[in-house]
């Protein structure tokens, strides 16, 4: 059992899998950051100093629902995404075969007539 599991954790997408996840956690303070603290406050200039973490509604007295900070969460699931996004397509555009050269033109058919001719003139020699 123990050598089977040394194989499924060493073969395949396990290491890259684990890789992932670490990266994934070191990545999402800085998104968090980007979101919070720039994207967000842009936004809120653009939209005539809107300060979205402190967007909320209470539709019951003592219930407070804070949408805002949805919205920011919003943000930074659509810019990890796009990054996401971003790194695979160039992870493909790497992995891609080179393409192969393309085929020489076919020659013309004066080339293919006087070919025809010097076979036929050195065959007569």
């Amino acid at each position: 059992m123990w050598q089977e599991f040394k194989e499924f954790a060493i073969r395949g997408n396990a290491p890259d899998l684990a890789i992932g996840v670490i990266i994934g956690a070191a990545f999402a303070p800085i998104v968090k950051t980007l979101a919070a603290s720039i994207l967000m406050p842009v936004i809120g200039y653009a939209t005539a100093g809107v300060d979205f973490s402190s967007l909320a509604i209470t539709p019951i007295e003592g219930v407070n629902i804070q949408y805002g900070h949805f919205l920011i969460a919003l943000a930074q699931f659509i810019i990890t995404a796009l990054a996401l996004f971003l790194i695979i397509k160039c992870i493909n555009v790497m992995r891609r075969p080179p393409e192969a050269p393309p085929e020489p033109a076919a020659p013309p058919q004066s080339e293919l007539y006087l070919k025809e001719i010097r076979d036929a003139v050195v065959k007569a020699n």
